[in-house]
């Protein structure tokens, strides 16, 4: 299965759709729910990152018997120190997101910890691709 949603930098109203409409698609497929749970926490958290720091993205879900993995990429600044970006509590998010209560720093760090794999390739000025696997067991 294969399914792409697309993210737009900025809008808060929508922010959590795509995640949202990734968690029903693997509820309706019968993956199981400790893995429903943390692919539905990673791919917020990555979706959020492309609404809060991005222009434009897109969360690309891949499914079957054995895994499911999330591609999320962005058309953004980019990530300058992805090990920085890492450590918890780190964040570049404005102060109007902070004021709305995003941006503490921890959305990186949660999505390693949900997924079994993660892979961030990031350029300074074009964007970011998060790779995320999530065993399917």
């Amino acid at each position: 299965m294969h399914f792409v949603f697309e993210v737009q930098g900025g809008d808060f109203n929508k922010a959590g759709d795509a995640s949202s409409k990734v968690k029903k698609i693997l509820q309706q497929i019968g993956s199981d729910s400790t893995v429903v749970r943390r692919v539905a926490v990673a791919c917020y958290e990555a979706e959020m990152n492309v609404v809060i720091h991005a222009h434009h993205g897109f969360v690309t879900l891949d499914a079957d018997i054995n895994q499911v993995i999330i591609v999320v990429e962005d058309e953004g600044p980019g990530i300058e120190d992805i090990e920085m970006a890492m450590t918890p509590g780190y964040s570049t998010a404005p102060d109007y997101v902070r004021e709305m209560g995003f941006g503490a720093g921890m959305g990186l760090p949660n999505m390693k910890n949900c997924a079994s794999q993660m892979e961030i390739k990031s350029r300074r000025g074009i964007g970011t691709t998060v790779r995320m696997v999530f065993e399917n067991a």
